[in-house]
């Protein structure tokens, strides 16, 4: 298996120094950079595969540079940051983050973040759930080809990542139908449900902005029950 490149963006030598260990020693290539600016190149000049993104750096700090990110990037970003109340949460995950991870943290949960987050994002052709029959599915003027692993949305491409592809031919195999967090946290991540975990929250915010600018435009939250896909 080809080894995953980590980046760490922290203007801490010390953080980036321990975490480098303890990744190097779990099996990953590891990148630094001191600030916005320095991650921003190493995007552009490795083959990164999942950032360690702190907040307050000089230059470019980490909300900035998240969203210089998530422009074309769709890989996995952890925001690590000594900023743990909810407004600044809920900010990074809005911005596009995958995970937020407080400071002072243990770094084996680091890594083991860092796992988790590279297995949903990446791992799309392992787990007990079998590949839909139909050879490509179209609701409205999405159409999603199963195979190619691609959608569309009248023609234009829509870069989708494992998870939000997973989800999105879950709701387009039944349209109008509500599905419970649950259900599409087992669907997208094939792992069991956590009650506490947001990430079907995150990751369905994601896709409506993938698919419109209206956020209820094609998927419908349906209160105290889940999400559907409109017909």
């Amino acid at each position: 298996m080809e080894q995953r490149c980590i980046l760490i963006a922290d203007d801490d030598a010390d953080i980036r120094e321990v975490l480098r260990l303890y990744l190097e020693n779990a099996g990953y290539r590891v990148v630094e950079a001191a600030d916005g600016h320095e991650a921003l190149e190493a995007v552009t000049s490795d083959n990164i595969d999942l950032c360690l993104l702190d907040i307050m750096m000089p230059r470019l700090d980490g909300y900035q540079t998240l969203k210089r990110l998530r422009q074309d990037n769709p890989m996995p970003v952890i925001i690590i940051s000594a900023k743990g109340q909810d407004p600044e949460k809920i900010l990074g995950l809005d911005l596009g983050a995958d995970d937020y991870l407080v400071k002072p943290f243990n770094p084996l949960e680091a890594v083991a973040r860092v796992r988790s987050n590279l297995r949903r994002a990446y791992e799309i052709g392992s787990g007990p759930n079998p590949q839909p029959e139909a050879q490509s599915l179209r609701v409205r003027d999405l159409e999603l080809d199963v195979e190619g692993c691609s959608l569309t949305r009248a023609g234009q491409a829509i870069e989708l990542t494992p998870v939000e592809l997973r989800i999105m031919t879950l709701l387009m195999e039944h349209p109008g139908r509500v599905f419970t967090k649950q259900q599409i946290y087992e669907h997208g991540w094939r792992e069991p449900y956590v009650a506490a975990d947001n990430s079907v929250m995150v990751c369905m915010s994601k896709l409506r902005a993938k698919l419109a600018e209206d956020p209820g435009a094609y998927i419908a939250t349906i209160r105290g029950l889940g999400y559907r896909l409109e017909r």
